[in-house]
């Protein structure tokens, strides 16, 4: 009875410090990569010590652990299991009158617990790890990136449009700004336009110059003009003119989903991107279940070229795995496939793998 336990904890105590050991390996040699590149940039921003360390790379680990976690609990399974099959450990488990679907349990253990904290890093902490990492990287890197955006036309709620010519994110100024609603049968109701509109950040309001604002009552129509500046309520924010797609990555799961549905009444294109997004933070922790399972049931078995073979196995359906996630999320945004099923598809298909190498493995 004592026995099960026993194996347990010695198969997830390799399986968690074999994966904390690779995640830390690769970890120092991307930094070290990445200090060399960015180190002219860090140089030229004139970007404190203290704040490359704290502000930049200690935000910039989480995020590259959540998107490389299933990649690299592939290889870890594959090295520390194909160590235990070579060491016949594996055969003795076996022979002892252990199952092998017993085997795999603390496999399961190991992959549940890794995913359940990529969930919560994905959905949570590392958008505001990305906030700090944007702060930073607007202030010390790209420091000539556009802050305005241009010919924006979007549906601010049902009935009511928006013009703007550009918008500064900077100065939250817009240039050559129409607010057009509509009634039920879609007649022109309202319409507001302005040369410049600047937020008056104090008030809540904007500074209008050029303020024009048409009022149609059936074929009768009144005018009202102010060529000065005058402080209105415009019923719009400097939230509605940000680009749909520039800040999703510093959104929680929460405020990315109501962005979703923003988006959706704008009718912007961007949703699919931000779909993709959300639907990426939720599904892909069962990547880590699936690459688990690919990853026992190839090296498991004992063969000649003992971890060689099951690496270069391993690695070609891992980066196979990744190729297929890219191809499909792009047919997303370009073509006509569903972004659910683009996220949801490459689990399936290599689910299906890792049911059928499990089935197949020697037991």
């Amino acid at each position: 009875m004592n026995t099960f336990p026993k194996l347990d904890r010695y198969i997830l105590a390799k399986y968690l410090k074999t994966f904390l050991l690779a995640m830390a390996l690769i970890i120092v040699i991307v930094i070290t990569f990445d200090v060399s590149e960015k180190l002219d940039d860090f140089l030229g921003g004139h970007a404190p010590f203290k704040e490359i360390v704290f502000k930049y790379y200690l935000n910039f680990i989480p995020g590259f652990v959540n998107l490389y976690s299933p990649l690299f609990i592939f290889i870890s399974v594959i090295f520390f299991t194909s160590k235990m099959a070579g060491n016949t450990e594996i055969i003795a488990i076996l022979s002892s009158g252990i199952s092998y679907r017993r085997l795999l349990r603390p496999y399961l253990y190991g992959s549940i617990i890794v995913a359940l904290i990529v969930l919560a890093f994905g959905n949570f902490l590392i958008p505001v790890n990305n906030r700090s990492l944007a702060e930073f990287e607007n202030t010390y890197i790209y420091l000539h990136r556009p802050n305005y955006f241009s010919n924006m036309h979007f549906q601010q709620r049902p009935g009511v449009q928006v013009y703007a010519e550009s918008y500064d994110t900077k100065t939250m100024r817009v240039n050559n700004f129409h607010r057009d609603v509509y009634d039920e049968d879609l007649h022109l109701t309202d319409r507001i336009t302005c040369r410049t509109i600047t937020y008056d950040t104090a008030s809540g309001k904007w500074n209008c110059e050029g303020f024009v604002h048409h009022t149609i009552d059936g074929r009768k129509e009144h005018i009202a003009r102010d060529e000065g500046t005058s402080l209105r309520n415009l019923d719009v924010t400097p939230d509605d003119f940000n680009s749909s797609s520039a800040n999703i990555a510093t959104m929680n799961s929460i405020e990315l989903y109501n962005h979703i549905n923003r988006e959706k009444m704008r009718g912007s294109s961007a949703v699919i991107a931000a779909k993709i997004e959300l639907y990426q933070r939720l599904l892909n922790p069962l990547a880590i279940l699936v690459m688990t399972f690919i990853g026992v049931g190839v090296s498991s078995r004992k063969t000649r070229g003992g971890i060689g073979v099951h690496l270069a196995i391993g690695i070609t359906l891992a980066f196979g795995f990744i190729v297929f996630m890219k191809i499909s999320t792009v047919y997303a945004v370009f073509g006509t496939l569903n972004p659910f099923l683009a996220v949801l598809l490459p689990q399936f298909i290599f689910g299906i793998i890792a049911y059928y190498v499990i089935r197949t493995a020697p037991k």
